[in-house]
């Protein structure tokens, strides 16, 4: 988590609300993740609520791994184990590469706040047409988790020794040229 000498980048960020119960007024991990990603200096590309169901899930994610103005997308819910939770099954088979690290970081992480339970926790990473994908539980403290302690670090140009911003901005470079 180290700052070194290099610029902030703000980067294109599409939220992806995964529910079969909320709407506009009761999204508050939505919330959650369009305040934590604008204060971090990012800007909200799209932000979209749709029912837990496969090919809703595709639908909504693949058009922001095809639109050049999108170069990160973060999801919240359907990653437990509720008969209709499926945001792995619907978007692992679109991920060109899985970012293994992230599932096992994030219930890493979640141990020391709800124990054992972790292990229910399916979330996932990858990489999709140039654009980083995050889905994670829909709990705000979930979110708030995977947002403070992984994420932001890893939208963070100035994080060394690694993160993706070069990955995605290559990609946005690329299409407005």
């Amino acid at each position: 988590m180290a700052h070194q000498e290099r610029d902030f980048q703000a980067l294109a960020i599409a939220v992806l609300t995964v529910s079969d119960s909320r709407d506009a007024a009761s999204d508050t991990s939505g919330d959650l993740l369009v305040a934590r990603l604008q204060q971090a200096g990012h800007r909200l590309a799209a932000r979209e609520i749709v029912r837990d169901d496969i090919y809703q899930l595709r639908r909504a994610v693949s058009a922001w791994i095809a639109d050049d103005g999108v170069q990160v997308v973060l999801t919240t819910g359907g990653t437990g184990f509720s008969g209709r939770d499926s945001t792995p099954e619907a978007l692992t088979v679109l991920f060109d590469k899985q970012i293994q690290g992230f599932g096992e970081l994030f219930r890493q992480v979640s141990l020391a706040q709800i124990g054992p339970a972790t292990i229910q926790s399916r979330c996932v990473a990858g990489v999709a047409n140039g654009t980083v994908i995050f889905c994670l539980p829909g709990s705000n403290n979930a979110c708030a988790t995977g947002w403070d302690e992984i994420i932001a670090n890893q939208l963070d140009a100035r994080t060394r020794p690694c993160n993706f911003v070069g990955l995605v901005s290559q990609r946005f470079q690329e299409s407005s040229q």
